[in-house]
């Protein structure tokens, strides 16, 4: 079975769903656990020994002002050792983003971890959802945000952790986490 290793941060607890209904679809095919970033940045070595030995890593983190919290861009630097090792190379790698309105710039986000992959030499697993963009459509239809390059969701910006992300949200990330899964298993 693959590993995968899913880092993510939360600012408020929304990501942190959106990250477990990732979770639960990448268990479904593959050796899956999460690692919260904390609110520091500072990951522990035990979570650095865990993506070394992984075949995915999924990056996850809200979108705050057009772009992942400086808490996720920490963790992104401090991999710089293993850039420089080439460590991560040719593992696949996906990500997943969260914001309070429904564009909200997600796709910023989604491109900093797309970047961050491929300066580690990682390969890129898209979403492949059909967006649910028909009159009928509804916030609790699969992927409802229309996203591509990764798992898109929205939190209100009132809402709690469980009345946000909305229902097609989590069924996408769940959907993204088997898929990554599938991949990583075909190679392993």
């Amino acid at each position: 079975m693959a590993r995968i290793e899913i880092i993510y941060f939360s600012g408020y607890g929304h990501t942190a769903r959106q990250a477990q209904a990732v979770l639960e679809g990448a268990q479904t095919k593959g050796e899956a656990r999460l690692w919260a970033i904390p609110e520091d940045g500072v990951v522990s070595d035990e979570l650095w020994a865990a993506a070394d030995a992984a075949d995915a890593l999924i990056f996850g983190a809200p979108t705050y002002m057009g772009n992942a919290p400086w808490q996720f861009k920490r963790f992104a630097d401090d991999s710089s050792k293993r850039w420089f090792e080439r460590a991560w190379a040719d593992k696949f790698a996906g990500g997943f983003t969260n914001s309070g309105s429904n564009l909200g710039d997600k796709g910023e986000t989604l491109n900093y971890f797309r970047v961050l992959a491929g300066q580690h030499g990682m390969l890129w697993v898209p979403l492949n959802q059909m967006p649910s963009n028909l009159l009928a459509s509804t916030a609790d239809d699969r992927n409802w945000g229309g996203g591509t390059a990764g798992a898109v969701a929205t939190s209100p910006a009132d809402s709690s952790p469980e009345q946000g992300p909305r229902p097609g949200d989590l069924i996408s990330a769940h959907d993204y986490g088997v898929r990554i899964a599938e991949i990583a298993a075909v190679r392993g």
